[in-house]
């Protein structure tokens, strides 16, 4: 589990969006509140969402690009080769860290060790130290709301800034739409 961080992502029928909060902990210390934790990939079709360190985090985005820019935006096909170099790799494979990644067709969680997973209901996932909290909200309120994506995620996140003590409600969201 990854302490200071909470990345909720939720993929609808004609929309992906990620959120995640801006809190930044060093052991018991709020180093930054404001941390930007998501980012657009290849030509503004991919959403990704890290949980570790910043310069890790620099590191594997720039690395997953490359793969989809081989494969043309193929995100099942980046994400495949892109969690082989990830974990055949001896320094990068040590990395706490783990990823989502997604566009308007799929959604999956990377991490060093290998693991690609693809969500069960294959439109809610989250990582971090506040995923569990985040998630489970997201999935109560999909079930008993009509909130748009957007407002799914930022009210989800915000939850677990109530729970959890390494994220805040500094959210930031980013999205994909037709």
């Amino acid at each position: 589990m990854f302490d200071a961080t909470t990345i909720l992502a939720y993929k609808a029928k004609d929309k992906a969006v990620i959120g995640g909060d801006g809190q930044v902990t060093f052991g018991n210390t709020v180093l930054k509140g404001n941390a930007t934790k998501i980012r657009t990939l290849y030509k503004d079709k991919i959403l990704a969402g890290f949980a570790g360190s910043t310069a890790d985090a620099f590191n594997l985005f720039d690395m997953f690009e490359s793969h989809l820019e081989n494969t043309k935006g193929d995100l099942l096909k980046a994400v495949i080769a892109f969690s082989k170099e990830w974990r055949k790799d001896k320094v990068l494979r040590r990395l706490e860290a783990m990823m989502i990644v997604l566009n308007k067709e799929h959604i999956f969680i990377l991490s060093g060790t290998g693991d690609v997973v693809e969500p069960e209901d294959g439109m809610i996932a989250s990582i971090g130290s506040g995923g569990n909290f985040a998630i489970s909200a997201a999935r109560a309120l999909q079930k008993h709301s009509n909130l748009d994506p957007e407002d799914l995620v930022k009210e989800s996140l915000m939850i677990a800034g109530e729970l959890c003590i390494y994220t805040n409600q500094n959210i930031k969201l980013l999205k994909i739409e037709d």
